[in-house]
C-alpha cells in the first residue's frame, strides 16, 4: 500500500469525459498535467481534485451552516487519498469593480496605508509648512487672542461621520453632567431617550461650556478647565464655535498648521483609503474619474437653429413640453427658434443650458391685454446630468452618457484621495505618487528609504517595509515589473490577474497546501517564463504540492512529474496515456512526446506572403504607455504583434486600432485611445475581433446556439411536411420558450432536487428522459432524426448529415476545421474547456462570409491549446489569409510567431520602459535586431 504522506491517490475518476481513471500524483513536487485541448486535464485537476478538496472543507461545517453555503456536489470519483487543503488559482479575471486595483489585490496598498498612518510627516495644504501640534497653554492663548470680547461655545467632538442611533451615548453624556449636544451642526438640549437616525452618517459634539472672553481672571481659569475637559472628552481635539457667526474652528494636541490653523485628524490607515469616506475624494467618491457634460456634443454645429435640430439631445422641432418652454424663453429674451444658435443672446443660452425659474408678463399690442408666462426649465445640461446619475433605465443612462466625457476628477486630479491625505509624505512623496510608480521604480524607492527615515520612524516602519519589499519582489518574480499599484484590476488580462494572485499566494508563505494552476504562462513572453517557473519551484520548495495544467514546453521539461491525458479530445480522450518524469516522456509515442522530441513539428512556411501592397497606417498613438507610435499594417498578410508583457500590444491593437475600425464600419460607441490620424480604411470592408471573453456561461448555451446554426436547423425542421401540416414555427423547436419544450424541466433536460443541507442532486427529467422537448415536437423527424437526436450528434456526424444544406454545412464545417469535431451540438457551454470555448468563438466568426478584404484581430488565440491544436488553428488562419484577408494576431507563442508573414515588435520592456515599435518585418528580419527580446527566442526556432 502506498504511503499517503508521499502521494495523492485518485481512484476511479469519471467526471465529464474521464474514463474511470486511477492516478498517483507525488506530493511536494511540481506536477504538470498536459494533453490536447478538451482531453480532460481540467476535469481531473479542477473538477475532481479541487472540487473534492473544496467539498471536504465545507463538510467540516455544521449541518446548520452548510444549508446557507449550498453544498458542493461530490465529484464522480471512487476515492481520493492524501489530499491536503487545496487552493486553485484560475484564469477567471479578478473583480470588475472600479475600486479594485493592483495595490488592493496584492495587499501592498494596505501596508502602504499603514506606513503612512504611522511614519509619515504631515504638511499643510494651505502653506506647505510642516504641521505642528499645540500644548494646552498655546491653545488657551490662541483662543483668548482670537475671540477677545466674543461669546463662544467650547465643544468636544465625540462622533465623526459614523452611522448609528447613539441612544446609549446620549445617556452617557447626560450622566456625565452635560446638558447640550451639537448634532450635525445643530445645538440641542439632551432629553431622555434621545436618539438619531441609525442609517445616516452623523457628527456629534458635546457642548462643554459657553462663555464670554473678557480677559478677566475668572474667565481665564474657567477657560483652562474647559479646555482640559474638552480635550479629555474629545480625544485631544476641541472645537470652538463663535456664538454670533456660528463659525467653527478646531484646536488640537494633534497636527495643525501653525499659520492658517487648519487641523488634520491624526492619520489612520483609513485616511489613505479611497474606499473609505475618511480618505476618498468627495467629488468623485474615490473613483478618480467623473462624467462631465461636453457642450460640443450638445451643440455640434452652432450655425443651425434650435428648430432644425441644433441642440442634439432634443433633435428637430416637435410639439412637446420642452419646445413649448423654449418658445416661452424665446419670447422672454426676444429671439426666434429659427435663429442660428450662435445669434441667440448669451443669457438666453444660459437659461436653456443651465435652467431658470421666473415669471414675466407680455403685453399684446393688438388685443391690448397682458398675458402672464412662467419659465420653469431644468436646463439641458442639468437634465442630462440628472438622467445619468438617477435614472433606473440603462438605455436612458447610455443616452445621457453619449453627451458626456469621462475626465480625471478636477478635485483630486485622478489620485482618488481627499486633499489632506495627499499632504502626508514619506521621503517627500505622498501615497498617490507611490501608487503611480511601476514596480521597478517602487522597488528602488523602498531600497533607498531606510537611509532617509529618522531612527524613530525606522523603528516603527521596519516590519511594514519587510512586508512591502517581499511582496514587490514576488510581483517582479512573476514578470509583472511594469504594473503600478493604481492600475485598475479590470484592465488586467487573464494571465496577469492569475500571476498577481500567484504572487499574493507566495507572499502568504503557506506550507503543506496543494496549489492547482490553470495555464499560468498565458500572456507571458518567453523571457518572463523562466521567472514564473522559478516562482512555482519556490512554492514547491517550501513544502507545497503544485499541480499545473499547462502546454508550455519549458514548463513540461522542468516539471518533476508529467501526466499526459488523451489520446484525443472529448469522448475520445479521458485516459492517462503516459505519466512519469519528463525524461521518460520520450519512451511513449504520444502527441505531446512527439512534439517535445521534435518528431512532429509545426512547419515554418516555405515563403512569406507578399500581401496586396496596401496598408493601414496609424499615426501618433499615445494611449497608456505608447510613446507617440506610428505603425503600418500591411494588408493581405498574417501579421504578428509581439513584445514582452506590458509593452503596449493590447493598448495599440485592442484599445486603439480595433475601436477605430469598429466605429468606422459598425458605428460602435467605444472610444479609441488617443491617436492623431489613420489612413487606408478604404482598403478593407469589415473588422472581426476574436478575444478571450468566455462564451455563454449558462447551461442553456451550447455550440449550436452560440454559432447560430441551431436557428437554421430549427427553420429546416419547420419545412418538413409534418411540421407544415401542424403549423409549427421555429419557436416550437426551441428549448428556451414555451410550446415545444418539456414543461416539467422547462427544456433543461434535468431536474434539480433540493436536499436542504446536502448538495442538490440533478436527475434526468422523468417526463422527457433528458430529451428537453415534449412528445409532439419529437414526432417531427428530418431524415429519421428528431430535433433532440440532432443535438446529441457530434459535429463530425452532423457535417455528414447536413452536407446538402449549405447554410448549416458552412457553420458546421468551420467547427470541424478548428478541430472540434468531437463535441456534440448540444453540449452545455459550461462544460467546454477554455481552449474549446475559444475555438467555438473562432469558428462562429470564421463562418461569417469573408469578403477577401476582412481584417481579423485575434488576441492570444493559442490560450488553452496543445501543440497539435495550434497546428490545426494555423491551417484555418492560413486558408483565410490565402483568400486575401488580413489576420492580425497578438501572441507570445513562438510556434505562431514563426509562421506569420510580418511581425510588429513592441517594447523593449514592459510599462514605462515599453511603448515603442522596436522592429517590423518578416521573422527572418526580426531576428537580426539586437535589442528585441522576441528575436532572442525566435532565432533558435527558425534554425530548426
Amino acid at each position: 500500500m502506498t504511503n499517503f504522506e508521499e502521494n495523492i491517490e485518485v481512484k476511479g475518476a469519471r467526471v465529464h469525459n474521464l474514463k474511470n481513471i486511477d492516478v498517483t500524483i507525488p506530493r511536494e513536487k511540481l506536477v504538470v498535467i498536459t494533453g490536447l485541448s478538451g482531453s480532460g486535464k481540467s476535469s481531473l485537476a479542477f473538477d475532481t481534485i479541487y472540487a473534492e478538496g473544496q467539498r471536504r472543507y465545507i463538510e467540516t461545517f455544521s449541518a446548520y451552516a452548510r444549508q446557507f453555503l449550498g453544498g458542493l456536489e461530490r465529484p464522480d470519483v471512487d476515492k481520493i487519498d492524501g489530499l491536503s487543503p487545496v487552493i486553485a488559482i484560475e484564469q477567471k479575471t479578478t473583480s470588475k469593480s472600479p475600486r479594485s486595483t493592483v495595490g488592493t489585490i496584492t495587499e501592498i496598498y494596505d501596508f502602504l496605508r499603514l506606513l503612512y498612518a504611522r511614519a509619515s510627516d504631515a504638511y499643510s495644504y494651505n502653506t506647505g509648512e510642516k504641521m505642528v501640534s499645540y500644548s494646552d497653554e498655546q491653545i488657551k492663548k490662541l483662543i483668548s487672542e482670537e475671540y477677545s470680547g466674543k461669546r463662544i461655545n467650547i465643544l468636544a467632538p465625540i462622533i465623526r461621520s459614523r452611522k448609528g442611533h447613539y441612544r446609549e451615548l446620549f445617556e452617557q453624556i447626560s450622566k456625565q453632567g452635560f446638558v447640550k449636544v451639537r448634532v450635525d451642526g445643530e445645538i440641542l438640549d439632551l432629553t431622555k431617550g434621545m436618539k438619531v437616525d441609525r442609517y445616516k452618517v452623523h457628527d456629534i459634539e458635546t457642548v462643554i461650556d459657553r462663555l464670554q472672553i473678557d480677559g478677566s481672571e475668572n474667565t481665564s481659569k474657567r477657560l483652562s478647565e474647559s479646555i482640559n475637559t474638552a480635550m479629555y472628552h474629545g480625544d485631544d481635539v476641541l472645537m470652538v464655535i463663535d456664538h454670533d457667526t456660528n463659525e467653527a474652528r478646531y484646536f488640537s494636541r494633534n497636527l495643525m498648521c501653525p499659520t492658517s490653523g487648519i487641523s488634520y485628524p491624526n492619520p489612520e490607515p483609513n485616511t489613505f483609503s479611497f474606499n473609505s469616506p475618511k480618505g476618498m475624494c468627495p467629488t468623485c467618491s474615490g473613483l478618480g474619474k467623473v462624467h462631465e457634460v461636453n457642450l460640443q456634443k450638445i451643440i455640434p454645429d452652432n450655425t443651425l437653429s434650435i428648430k432644425s435640430g441644433g441642440i442634439a439631445p432634443l433633435g428637430e422641432y416637435k410639439k412637446s413640453w420642452i419646445f413649448k418652454q423654449l418658445e416661452v424663453i424665446a419670447q422672454r429674451y426676444d429671439f426666434k427658434l429659427t435663429d442660428a444658435i450662435k445669434d441667440i443672446p448669451a443669457e438666453a443660452m444660459e437659461v436653456i443650458l443651465h435652467g431658470g425659474n421666473e415669471k414675466f408678463a407680455v403685453e399684446s399690442k393688438t388685443l391690448g391685454i397682458t398675458r402672464d408666462y412662467k419659465i420653469d426649465f431644468e436646463g439641458i445640461i442639468s437634465f442630462i446630468k440628472n438622467q445619468f446619475e438617477a435614472s433606473e433605465s440603462t438605455s436612458i443612462r447610455r443616452w445621457a452618457k453619449d453627451f458626456m466625457d469621462k475626465i480625471n476628477c478636477p478635485t483630486c486630479e485622478g489620485t482618488r484621495l481627499r486633499q489632506e491625505s495627499l499632504y502626508f509624505k514619506v521621503n517627500e512623496k505622498n501615497i498617490a505618487e507611490l501608487a503611480s510608480m511601476d514596480m521597478i521604480e517602487l522597488d528602488g524607492f523602498f531600497k533607498d528609504l531606510p537611509k532617509q527615515l529618522s531612527a524613530k520612524q525606522f523603528k516603527i516602519a521596519e516590519e511594514i517595509l519587510k512586508e512591502i519589499t517581499a511582496r514587490i519582489n514576488f510581483l517582479l518574480d512573476v514578470g509583472l515589473n511594469y504594473l503600478s499599484l493604481n492600475r485598475s484590476s479590470k484592465s488586467l488580462s487573464g494571465g496577469e490577474a492569475q500571476r498577481i494572485r500567484l504572487a499574493t499566494q507566495i507572499g502568504s508563505q503557506l506550507v503543506g497546501v496543494l496549489y492547482i494552476l490553470d495555464e499560468p504562462s498565458i500572456g507571458l513572453h518567453q523571457r518572463d517564463n523562466d521567472r514564473l517557473i522559478k516562482s512555482l519551484e519556490s512554492l514547491r520548495d517550501i513544502g507545497n504540492s503544485v499541480i499545473v495544467v499547462e502546454h508550455d514546453k519549458d514548463m513540461i521539461e522542468r516539471a518533476d512529474h508529467v501526466i499526459d491525458i488523451g489520446p484525443k479530445a472529448g469522448k475520445h480522450g479521458g485516459k492517462i496515456i503516459s505519466e512519469g518524469p519528463p525524461t521518460e516522456l520520450k519512451n511513449y509515442h504520444t502527441l505531446t512526446a512527439d512534439y517535445i522530441t521534435g518528431k512532429k513539428e509545426i512547419a515554418i512556411p516555405e515563403n512569406r506572403r507578399e500581401g496586396n501592397g496596401k496598408f493601414i497606417e496609424l499615426k501618433g498613438c499615445t494611449g497608456n504607455n505608447l510613446k507617440n507610435v506610428n505603425v503600418k499594417f500591411p494588408l493581405g498578410k498574417m501579421i504578428g504583434v509581439t513584445g514582452v508583457s506590458g509593452s503596449g500590444k493590447s493598448t495599440l491593437i485592442n484599445e486603439t486600432l480595433y475601436p477605430i475600425l469598429n466605429a468606422h464600419f459598425f458605428n460602435a460607441v467605444k472610444k479609441p485611445m488617443p491617436y492623431k490620424s489613420i489612413k487606408g480604411l478604404e482598403h478593407i470592408d469589415k473588422v472581426i475581433d476574436i478575444n478571450q471573453s468566455p462564451i455563454g456561461r449558462t447551461p442553456r448555451s451550447n455550440p449550436a446556439t452560440y454559432t447560430g446554426v441551431f436557428s437554421e436547423i430549427r427553420t429546416l425542421f419547420t419545412q418538413t411536411p409534418e411540421a407544415m401540416i401542424r403549423g409549427y414555427k421555429p419557436g416550437r423547436f426551441s428549448f428556451n420558450v414555451k410550446g415545444g419544450r418539456c414543461e416539467t424541466c422547462q427544456g433543461a433536460g434535468v431536474r434539480v432536487i433540493e436536499m436542504n443541507f446536502l448538495p442538490d442532486v440533478t436527475v434526468a427529467c422523468e417526463t422527457c428522459n433528458g430529451k428537453r422537448f415534449n412528445r409532439e415536437t419529437l414526432e417531427i423527424r428530418y431524415k429519421g432524426k428528431s430535433i433532440a437526436d440532432v443535438l446529441d450528434m457530434t459535429i463530425n456526424e452532423a457535417v455528414d448529415f447536413f452536407e446538402n444544406i449549405p447554410k448549416i454545412y458552412r457553420k458546421l464545417i468551420t467547427l470541424q476545421d478548428v478541430g472540434l469535431g468531437y463535441i456534440t451540438l448540444g453540449q452545455q457551454s459550461t462544460t467546454l474547456s477554455g481552449g474549446e470555448a475559444q475555438r467555438v468563438k473562432l469558428a462562429t466568426e470564421l463562418s461569417k462570409k469573408d469578403t477577401g478584404n476582412t481584417f481579423y484581430i485575434l488576441d492570444e488565440p493559442t490560450t488553452g491549446l496543445h501543440f497539435e491544436d495550434i497546428n490545426v488553428l494555423m491551417n484555418v488562419l492560413n486558408v483565410l489569409t490565402d483568400k486575401g484577408n488580413t489576420v492580425l494576431i497578438i501572441e507570445h507563442n513562438l510556434d505562431v510567431i514563426k509562421m506569420v508573414d510580418y511581425i510588429i515588435d513592441i517594447g523593449p520592456e514592459g510599462g514605462k520602459g515599453g511603448g515603442n515599435v522596436i522592429a517590423t518585418g518578416t521573422p527572418e528580419e526580426i531576428v537580426k535586431v539586437k535589442k528585441s527580446h522576441t528575436a532572442t527566442y525566435l532565432k533558435p526556432e527558425l534554425k530548426k
